[in-house]
């Protein structure tokens, strides 16, 4: 009899891992997922992965508290930057960026995989709809999953981790249509880089991507 299809999910509590946590649920597998609470200003986030952990079943939900240092508008006083719409984002490495932070992430993820004895680990990046980082690139991707199979006992002895990266190739509303189907409640997730008392700020680059799918999808967001 086959092993249980089983995976990892790195669960921010924001609409892509959302979505690509319901993209797993879809498949049937056992669900572990993990979320970080990394000092970041828009921690109602934390909240939003606990339940949709609850709603999609997940076997287990840790959360890793580690402190990702400043730098970064997301982690420090800094002010996150304000636009008017999409075309006005610019085209560069913005100070939400925060240094390191998907490859430490998915250092812990390969650890905790190792730990829990399963293969894929599934992470909701995207390089089409985002908003620059070199860390959600699918080069990066493909070479971190080299990486960890160089350095891991699992990897060493041919049980090959991957790195599954379902929205990598995906716009926004794409990933909404297939969260709707998926039976996502969207009120449940945050994307806001700088939420006020659960409401979001609706000028941040997050929101405004956000908004822009929403509004290409035919959809509301509520």
């Amino acid at each position: 009899m086959d092993k249980e299809k089983k995976g990892l999910v790195l669960l921010s509590g924001g609409l892509d891992s959302t979505v690509t946590l319901s993209i797993c649920r879809k498949s049937n597998i056992e669900i572990h997922a993990m979320t970080f609470d990394y000092g970041q200003r828009h921690k109602i986030e934390l909240d939003f992965a606990k339940w949709q952990a609850k709603k999609f079943n997940c076997k287990s939900h840790k959360i890793f508290k580690i402190d990702l240092y400043g730098g970064s508008a997301l982690t420090d006083q800094i002010d996150v930057p304000k636009n008017e719409n999409v075309d006005l984002i610019p085209n560069n490495i913005p100070v939400t960026y925060v240094p390191g932070r998907n490859i430490i992430f998915l250092s812990f993820a390969a650890g905790y995989a190792e730990y829990l004895d399963l293969e894929d680990i599934y992470i909701g990046v995207n390089s089409v709809d985002y908003s620059g980082y070199p860390d959600c690139r699918e080069e990066f991707i493909k070479i971190f999953e080299k990486t960890i199979n160089m350095s891991t006992k699992k990897g060493i002895e041919g049980k090959k981790f991957r790195i599954v990266a379902p929205l990598q190739k995906l716009d926004k509303k794409e990933i909404i249509l297939i969260g709707k189907n998926n039976g996502v409640d969207f009120s449940k997730t945050s994307s806001c880089y700088n939420p006020t008392n659960m409401k979001k700020c609706g000028l941040c680059d997050a929101c405004l991507l956000r908004k822009k799918g929403f509004d290409e999808a035919n959809l509301d967001d509520n």
